[in-house]
């Protein structure tokens, strides 16, 4: 019993307090953000049950002592259990498709009695636990083999296909956040170079359906533009071949300017015929230039440039045909196409006009006339960042990010002094998911992002987030208690 109480002595003087300290001022600032708000001019207290913000207290309590059992746990328990946990928390997942009601369109709650819990976000601290064993075991390098990487993927993507079957996408996304840990932990830079290409086309491809240039909608001709840059940049700096990739930006350029001159002279040129054989004589020149010697690499390069043509041609199918018509309004608005501000850019409209209200230094606190008259739907949950915007203004909003990073920067220097692959493996996976939150939300609120349904971290009103969050970030925080403890 003597040795149980030492040990508990011990962890709390090895804890990290300034992360706890943190994480105390962002969800008390929550709760006061969602009082503000809910405030109705009724001047009901903050601390009252009738009031979102005096739930948000409740749930806080809750969190807290629901931290304070995770720390006074062992930490060998964490990583014991990690895949069990993992699988028990799936399984809830799947359960959760059947037996959850239809609420808006989406099976993702579960009712008991007067509170509905939300099981994609405990999915979180589950994942990280699952991905943080596997790097953690035996003799395991991502970079090895093939199979490993295809390991890591399922632990990631099996939650993301059980959460997409209950209609909850935006929570299925914040996992694919994921793979700035398999980026810190080995996975080739070009994956994440990949992602952004695959972005930055599909927005392009949407947002200039026209007008018409060389028979080609303006997007897709500027799509076919960036492929061929791309393709001429991986010569330079990943094939690191000047000779070659000087010819090609030579042959690329004269045919460029052969078609700009047969343009100017009215002569019809096919811009997709134009551009493909373009693609193909550059492909068939590298190829025969550098296939002997450097193959690996001469791979690649061709199977970039033949996917990306290949997910242009796939951008029209997949925006009109997989996406539902009111994710593609809400693309639409955030893209600029459409501002529909009655319907789909409604949300974001006025939250933009609330946080442009409130200036440098906001109207002050309960003083915000956009968020009291109820102009924002969802302002105390999902659009909680305009409340503070308008009442907080440009300083207090600054204020709250900062908060963020300084979050943020302490869990990445948590993750670095780890000894092990789990501590470090997990507390990245908490460092992923908090950015993700951030940035998502955040660029939505002021119109960034589309609206797909990602709480701002602490913030928010709802006891499964802020659970979610505190489970993620009290079981990090007993690892690293404990971080002198663990083998080299």
């Amino acid at each position: 019993m003597a040795r149980s109480t030492e040990a508990n002595v011990s962890v709390f003087r090895s804890l990290d307090w300034i992360t706890i300290g943190l994480y105390l001022l962002l969800v008390i600032g929550g709760a006061v953000s969602i009082y503000a708000a809910s405030y109705d001019f009724d001047r009901a207290s903050m601390f009252s049950f009738a009031e979102f913000s005096g739930k948000q207290f409740t749930w806080i309590g809750l969190s807290l002592i629901l931290g304070c059992v995770i720390l006074l746990l062992d930490y060998r328990l964490y990583e014991a259990y990690a895949y069990p946990i993992y699988g028990a928390v799936l399984l809830l997942l799947l359960v959760t498709i059947f037996i959850a009601p239809d609420i808006k369109g989406s099976r993702s709650w579960l009712v008991l009695g007067p509170v509905s819990l939300q099981p994609a976000e405990f999915g979180k601290f589950a994942t990280a636990l699952a991905l943080a064993k596997l790097f953690d075991s035996y003799n395991f390098r991502l970079n090895a083999k093939i199979s490993n990487y295809l390991r890591a993927l399922i632990i990631i993507f099996i939650p993301i296909c059980l959460i997409l079957m209950q209609r909850e996408t935006g929570s299925a996304l914040v996992y694919l956040s994921l793979i700035f840990v398999l980026y810190r932990e080995g996975m080739s830079g070009l994956v994440l170079f990949s992602v952004l290409c695959t972005v930055t086309y599909f927005v392009v491809a949407v947002k200039f359906a026209s007008p018409l240039v060389l028979g080609l909608p303006l997007g897709e001709f500027t799509v076919l533009l960036l492929i061929c840059l791309v393709f001429c940049l991986m010569l330079v700096f990943y094939c690191r071949d000047i000779y070659i990739a000087r010819n090609v930006i030579l042959g690329m350029v004269g045919a460029g300017i052969a078609v700009t001159i047969a343009a100017l002279c009215d002569v019809p040129v096919p811009g997709l015929v134009f551009f493909l054989v373009m693609l193909g004589a550059a492909m068939i020149y590298v190829s025969l230039v550098m296939f002997h010697h450097q193959i690996q690499k001469f791979v690649i390069t061709m199977a970039f440039a033949v996917v990306s043509v290949m997910f242009m041609f796939s951008v029209n199918y997949v925006f009109g045909t997989v996406l539902q018509p009111h994710q593609q309004m809400r693309i639409k608005v955030a893209l600029g196409i459409e501002e529909d501000l009655r319907g789909a850019g409604y949300n974001v409209n006025q939250s933009k006009i609330a946080i442009g209200s409130g200036g440098l230094t906001g109207k002050g606190f309960l003083n915000g006339t956009q968020t009291k008259l109820k102009y924002v739907p969802e302002q105390h949950t999902d659009f909680i960042f305009c409340t503070i915007g308008e009442e907080e203004g440009f300083v207090g909003s600054v204020g709250v990010l900062l908060l963020f990073l300084a979050l943020i920067l302490r869990v990445i220097a948590i993750a670095e002094r780890q000894r092990s692959p789990f501590g470090r493996v997990y507390a990245y996976c908490v460092v992923s998911y908090l950015i993700f939150h951030l940035c998502i939300n955040v660029g939505m609120v002021i119109g960034l992002c589309p609206v797909i349904g990602i709480p701002l971290p602490f913030f928010s009103y709802g006891g499964s987030a802020l659970w979610g969050f505190t489970i993620l970030l009290f079981i990090m925080l007993r690892i690293d208690a404990s971080r002198k403890e663990r083998r080299d």
